[in-house]
């Protein structure tokens, strides 16, 4: 796999001097959880981002309730984090490798070429009897030079022009429930974008956790062009980033994040909603 390592590939390396390993556990609705996870015990050496304050904007009208931040904004608390672009970077969680991808994502997006999630996260790495540490990592500050690749990120505007176009394919990565409109416990409008598809984020890993290799994930995305440009959101732009990684995994290069994702489009009293299963929109 091109993005995913296994807790074995990061122990033969865990103190290679280019290995910066970044803890990004959190938990929606309890957003000091993962920073006293953290700090109870951590895989050592290992950083911690925090996805509201590091990797997110304050949520404004737009953007979604986790807003992107700008490149500039974000250069600044990689750079503090001590993230540079010679380093490789690990990224894991303990929530099924949402929180990692979202790293994962925007450091590829900022043209980072060495950055991974590490499979099964933090109780993988326990379960293989490895060691963790309550120590505080210090922190060594980096410079790191953004090279932004705008063709993996779509805003609210691409979205709109492009429902219903040949060759745009547009991926819902919620659960089914919410995605048809039948549960929203988060947001204050249910349904989803109208001519979406649904893949659950969570259907790239296997049930013991681990995550399905190319081929797995190219069944599972065995319906879709690989010539289609593809657009994937979720509810903030956060579990989006998996299924945008397992497409990638699948061999799939033109995939784009829409990184306000559901949050974002229902913010804009105008646009349309859909409820139900798959619908198809004529140009």
């Amino acid at each position: 796999m091109k993005h995913i390592v296994p807790v074995k590939w990061l122990l033969a390396r865990l103190y290679e001097p280019d290995i910066l390993i970044v803890d990004c556990r959190f938990q929606l609705g309890q957003p000091d959880a993962g920073r006293k996870a953290y700090e109870e015990s951590h895989i050592p050496g290992a950083v911690y981002i925090d996805l509201e304050q590091d990797l997110s904007a304050p949520i404004g009208e737009h953007g979604g309730r986790h807003p992107l931040p700008s490149i500039e904004e974000l250069v600044k608390r990689l750079g503090r984090s001590g993230i540079s672009n010679e380093q490789r970077i690990v990224a894991y969680d303990d929530q099924g490798g949402a929180m990692a991808s979202r790293l994962w994502w925007i450091l590829s997006y900022l043209g980072h070429s060495s950055v991974y999630v590490m499979e099964e996260g933090l109780a993988g790495w326990q379960k293989a009897g490895l060691p963790v540490s309550a120590d505080k990592t210090v922190i060594f500050p980096k410079t790191f030079v953004p090279q932004p690749r705008p063709e993996m990120l779509a805003d609210m505007q691409e979205v709109k022009s492009k429902l219903g176009t040949v060759g745009v394919t547009l991926i819902d990565s919620r659960e089914a429930p919410r995605y048809r409109g039948e549960v929203e416990p988060i947001d204050p409008v249910a349904g989803h974008i109208p001519g979406a598809i649904n893949f659950f984020w969570g259907e790239g890993r296997r049930a013991d956790g681990t995550w399905k290799n190319g081929d797995e994930q190219q069944a599972r995305f065995a319906d879709l062009s690989q010539d289609d440009e593809i657009i994937v959101y979720c509810g903030s732009g956060v579990t989006a980033t998996p299924n945008v990684l397992a497409l990638q995994e699948a061999g799939f290069t033109r995939v784009k994040l829409y990184a306000g994702s559901w949050s974002d489009w229902i913010s804009y009293s105008e646009n349309p909603v859909a409820v139900g299963g798959r619908e198809t929109i004529s140009e």
